[in-house]
């Protein structure tokens, strides 16, 4: 997605879209109350168009909308920017939350739902994500969590923001085993997902087919059977 016309000033921006009007103003009005500055959409082409010309920290994005639906509309989204996307979801469409979660979303919220939840999870989600901290290393691996990059044998690697978050978590508790609970809760900030362990099968199994493309990558997360996930503490400047 090409760069925004338009700097950051004060707090952050959330992009909504949903086709019902009354929905985008409950929404937009929650958000203004906790900071936000509100961009709206009622269709996926003019949230593609607004997120070209806007600098935007968040998109909350209703998955069921005609002409594109939302689990369209988020993969168009990630295959160009790492911006936290909101799924808003009814009780009825937990295949289309996995799916979302599958294709890059961060967080899903569901209908009924109370505006206030929506606007403590956008802070939640806008907030690890300008979280800065020093790099971590790990072997040949460097993250940079506050420029939201990552390296491995200063190959740079292309990583959605679910994946980075995952790489950035193992990291951070390298040597420590980790179970798909514990990911749930700590990547996706939920542990009642349905499907979840999917969820982050897949995920980690994306992640390790990135780092197994660079040399020296197939060992950066390992799978315990029973137990859970591991990134082992490997030597400065080693690769795994």
């Amino acid at each position: 997605m090409t760069g925004p016309v338009e700097a950051r000033t004060g707090g952050p921006t959330a992009l909504v879209v949903d086709d019902e009007p009354q929905m985008t103003i409950i929404v937009e009005f929650a958000l203004q109350t906790q900071g936000f500055t509100v961009l709206t959409a009622h269709d996926g082409a003019t949230a593609l168009h607004l997120l070209r010309s806007h600098a935007v920290d968040l998109v909350v994005l209703d998955v069921m909308m005609p002409t594109m639906d939302g689990l369209t509309l988020c993969q168009r989204i990630r295959a160009r920017s790492e911006v936290p996307i909101m799924l808003l979801t009814a009780l009825a469409q937990h295949d289309d939350v996995i799916t979302g979660l599958e294709h890059g979303a961060d967080d899903y919220v569901t209908k009924p739902f109370h505006p206030r939840e929506v606007a403590l999870r956008a802070q939640a989600l806008v907030r690890r994500r300008r979280d800065s901290s020093t790099a971590l290393r790990v072997g040949q691996l460097v993250i940079d969590p506050a420029a939201q990059t990552a390296t491995l044998a200063q190959h740079r690697l292309d990583l959605p923001f679910t994946e980075f978050k995952l790489l950035t978590h193992l990291a951070t508790r390298r040597g420590i085993p980790q179970s798909w609970q514990d990911l749930l809760r700590e990547v996706w900030g939920t542990t009642d997902l349905i499907g979840g362990r999917d969820v982050v099968k897949s995920t980690v199994y994306r992640l390790r087919s990135r780092l197994a493309a660079v040399p020296g990558g197939t060992a950066y997360i390992r799978t315990l059977r029973g137990v859970g996930y591991l990134m082992p503490d490997v030597a400065p400047g080693l690769p795994a």
